[in-house]
């Protein structure tokens, strides 16, 4: 296995024909640490967990997706717009592309995620969600998940975080859990990467004011105990998602290497 790309807070290569276009708005980011021998079984072939001082990570990500459009058409309206949970991982591929692997993506769409299953073979769940606004600010953000099709039916995520201040200068470790320029996935053609462009995330520090969810737990992983390692928040970004693109595959071998020192 190749020594894993850089981590960097811009996308490497940007995407001027995507072949779709979406925002990802109102996000929180919740992550666990997990020992990488852990998920290496749930990676697809040719990649193995990415790997940060020794350990990989579980992330747990609610926010809204809006405005999805195909090529450069405008976004679709009420189709293209839902609260989404995705339950991911850290992947890196035989050529060295570092990614996300997502086990399972609820949104509250029955379309799209018809579509996104048979289209692009990814988990989608179709879910009953809301994502609510709240505080004298608008600082404190709600995110609830009861899944409905396909099972287990009734898993769930119930979700409140309060967003801080803005992050002037993030940590390799923050850098490393959200500046992810692609997914590794087994589409229909075969093990792939689909590479995707955006502005550099605009983050704030978030306190975890409530997390009761079995999300994980259904995706394959083990419950997570304790607090999590990192709460963040976004306002959002807009999003290009260019084609899969295919690359040479290698056995699992173990771990990926450390990531050089990340961004200052």
């Amino acid at each position: 296995m190749p020594n894993p790309t850089p981590v960097t807070p811009d996308a490497p290569v940007p995407i001027p024909d995507p072949l779709l276009t979406q925002h990802w708005l109102d996000l929180c980011f919740i992550h666990w640490a997990v020992e990488p021998d852990v998920v290496a079984p749930l990676l697809p072939t040719g990649t193995v967990p990415d790997t940060y001082d020794g350990m990989t990570y579980v992330g747990l990500v609610a926010f809204r997706m809006d405005k999805v459009g195909w090529l450069r058409l405008p976004g679709v309206p009420y189709f293209g717009s839902f609260p989404e949970t995705n339950v991911r991982l850290y992947s890196v591929g035989a050529d060295g592309r570092r990614g996300v692997v997502f086990r399972s993506m609820d949104a509250s769409r029955l379309l799209p995620v018809v579509m996104g299953r048979l289209g692009f073979r990814l988990p989608y769940l179709w879910s009953r969600m809301s994502v609510r606004t709240d505080g004298t600010d608008g600082d404190t953000v709600s995110y609830e998940s009861v899944r409905r099709w396909p099972g287990p039916r009734g898993a769930y995520s119930r979700i409140v975080v309060r967003a801080g201040e803005p992050i002037e200068q993030p940590s390799e470790l923050e850098y490393f859990l959200t500046a992810r320029w692609g997914m590794h996935n087994q589409f229909s053609a075969g093990a792939a990467y689909l590479p995707n462009d955006h502005p550099r995330w605009p983050l704030h520090r978030a306190e975890l004011i409530h997390c009761q969810e079995d999300l994980v737990a259904a995706a394959g992983l083990p419950t997570p105990v304790g607090a999590p390692i990192s709460v963040l928040y976004s306002p959002g970004v807009p999003v290009r998602l260019g084609r899969p693109l295919r690359s040479s595959m290698s056995r699992r071998t173990g771990p990926a290497a450390e990531p050089p020192a990340g961004p200052r």
